[in-house]
């Protein structure tokens, strides 16, 4: 056991975030937290930090237990270089490099067994720490989250904040503490770079904890789900999918003990009502008053789920069945960054997918008119009305509140309709009369959401929708737009939410444009089928056409070369006994590539004699059959 908290309650005034809650992570555990926003996730990560204390209950943490969370502001200032960054996080390591080489030094004058014995431990330890590796793992995590090696000698502070953060979080990753706490780790990740994340999270070998909305994020990398709801909090074993599937065994289960417990209050109520004037039953009535009193009530699953706001999109007007018409459109600013030819029909809902910075935004933002067109042609379709959803979230007028944003916006509709609209995107009672400036990126998307569904217009043109949402309001928001009869052309780096709403998918890749008909299946499909064709050209190609053709191989040259290179390495490996060399790390290191490098020609030479005796032997096999 890493953390626990046992019992535990946080309330900040008259509000209790969760009230007493069991929670414990272990070694190696990859956890996902789960909930709707406002739950207490992130204020649970502020407990097993330290940042914010139990009210009341227990946290229990051993004092070497390491814990680490990702601060977005952390490397703000620094004027340290990323190599700088990253060397103190590696300064055990360094240290000991240090310490080796002074060890390593004295050796070479004093044959001192102690110093022999120390230099083995210390080398065991640099292993163990990975010494001999995390100069890779360094370059591995850098150019994973898209730097280059030339920025290792970049000041931090030279970079924008995106990217201050993304060196932040690698810092993290190559720190290895025991406890690695990630709030939202995928926000303003692009697909290649999650997709790279969730692989190495995967392997990670120490404890982690995650809260993150992006569901298929978190169903490759945890393995255990704690859910916050209501304040109260259940461990699920198994991935995001194991926890849907079992929790939706949970709510079966408790509909059943629900209508069994309602079934049984009846009954007894009955027995109460019968029996209570009664005097000679009356003391029978009364215990049955108090067991219903203390009775644990089953709470109602369908009631406790209703907490997700409710949108129905309908098309004013059905439109044209051509809805777009885009012939070789150049989108960009002051030069292009893609060319697109595209022919939008009613009822499609396209996916622009690609990295950040190749256009998926500007291309939406040219469609409505914000961003000019470089050239190329547009059309848009009979009687096609456009309602843009913004992912900056920038139309709104601050001093308005919720109520005046939306009647402003709509001033035909009367006070109770926009209530009613309101209160279905789940701003109710004093609420509606919140300032929009106040407001949460959650709230914000909902009113957008609130507008959107006011216009009726039957092209959807959304730009990352799902920012900010929590899973149950994802799932609202797909359940309305696969009901939705209109046109939907959207960005999204959610790519559960693709995978439920995309009919095809437009990924834009630098300057190259690939359209794939058959949805988001189809463009993994073309990816791994791509992937795989390189490794084979990469593995086989060479080794095939050399085979259509004589090998230019002497086999006796080639028997001598390897019986030579056998005769090498046999003397390198007797060198590994000389003082020279085991009392001399670096000497030792340089021995074992040599021996290494040895190998590998040996392996080389072997192949290409394989290959010389399997084309005489094919050839002496075509003789033996023509003279047969």
């Amino acid at each position: 056991m890493l953390v626990q908290i046992s019992n535990g309650t946080v309330y900040f005034g008259a509000n209790d975030v969760f009230e007493n809650i069991d929670f414990t992570a272990n070694e190696n555990e990859r956890i996902a937290l789960v909930g709707r926003n406002g739950s207490g996730k992130t204020t649970l990560l502020k407990v097993l930090t330290g940042e914010c204390e139990l009210s009341s209950g227990q946290l229990i943490k051993s004092p070497k237990t390491t814990i680490s969370y990702l601060q977005q502001n952390a490397l703000a200032l620094s004027e340290q270089t990323i190599r700088e960054v990253f060397d103190d996080v590696f300064k055990n390591l360094k240290d000991i490099e240090k310490q080796l080489e002074e060890l390593s030094t004295r050796m070479e004058t004093e044959h001192d067994e102690k110093l022999i014995n120390r230099y083995s431990q210390l080398e065991e330890e640099y292993k163990y720490q990975g010494g001999y590796t995390y100069h890779g793992e360094m370059l591995s995590v850098l150019n994973g989250f898209g730097f280059k090696e030339d920025d290792l000698d970049r000041k931090v502070s030279s970079f924008s904040g995106g990217e201050k953060t993304k060196i932040a979080f690698a810092t993290l990753l190559l720190a290895k503490p025991d406890l690695l706490l990630l709030d939202e780790p995928t926000n303003h990740l692009d697909l290649s770079t999650i997709e790279w994340l969730e692989n190495y999270l995967a392997k990670y070998k120490k404890a982690m904890i995650i809260v993150s909305h992006d569901r298929t994020f978190i169903d490759r990398t945890v393995n255990v789900v704690y859910e916050l709801e209501y304040g109260s909090i259940k461990r699920y074993a198994g991935n995001y999918s194991s926890f849907v599937e079992q929790k939706k065994n949970d709510l079966i289960k408790q509909e059943a003990a629900y209508k069994r417990q309602q079934k049984d209050i009846k009954r007894l109520e009955e027995l109460i009502e019968k029996f209570r004037y009664k005097k000679n039953k009356a003391a029978f009535a009364q215990s049955k008053i108090k067991y219903l009193e203390r009775m644990e009530k089953i709470e109602d699953p369908k009631k406790a789920d209703t907490k997700a706001f409710k949108a129905k999109f309908v098309c004013g007007v059905r439109g044209g069945k051509n809805v777009l018409s885009l012939d070789h459109y150049q989108i960009g600013y002051d030069h292009p960054l893609a060319e697109i030819t595209l022919e939008v029909k009613r009822g499609d809902r396209i996916c622009v997918m690609g990295n950040n910075g190749t256009g998926k935004s500007t291309l939406l933002k040219s469609i409505i008119g914000e961003v000019k067109q470089l050239g190329g042609y547009m059309m848009l379709g009979h009687q096609i009305e456009i309602g843009y959803f913004d992912q900056n979230l920038a139309n709104f007028h601050s001093g308005n509140t919720v109520l005046e944003e939306l009647w402003n916006e709509y001033p035909d509709l009367d006070m109770y309709k926009i209530r009613s609209v309101l209160g279905a995107f789940l701003f109710t009672a004093d609420e509606v009369f919140k300032e929009v400036n106040v407001l949460s990126g959650g709230e914000k998307v909902r009113l957008s959401l609130a507008k959107l569904m006011l216009k009726k217009a039957n092209f959807l043109i959304l730009d990352e929708p799902t920012n900010h949402l929590d899973i149950v309001s994802k799932e609202a928001l797909e359940n309305a737009l696969n009901e939705y009869d209109g046109t939907i052309l959207f960005v999204s780096h959610d790519r559960y939410f693709i995978k439920k709403i995309a009919t095809s998918c437009l990924v834009i890749d630098n300057d190259k444009v690939t359209y794939y008909p058959d949805g988001y299946k189809d463009y993994i499909d073309t990816k791994v089928v791509e992937e795989v064709k390189k490794e084979k050209v990469v593995k086989e190609e060479k080794p095939l056409k050399e085979l259509k053709q004589k090998p230019k191989y002497n086999i006796r040259k080639l028997e001598n070369e390897i019986s030579l290179m056998e005769d090498i390495l046999e003397d390198k490996r007797a060198m590994r006994y000389e003082p020279e060399y085991y009392q001399d790390m670096n000497k030792m290191r340089e021995l074992d590539e040599e021996i290494d490098d040895i190998h590998n020609q040996i392996h080389a030479l072997e192949e290409k004699w394989e290959e010389a005796m399997k084309y005489e032997e094919e050839k002496q096999q075509e003789k033996e059959d023509k003279y047969a």
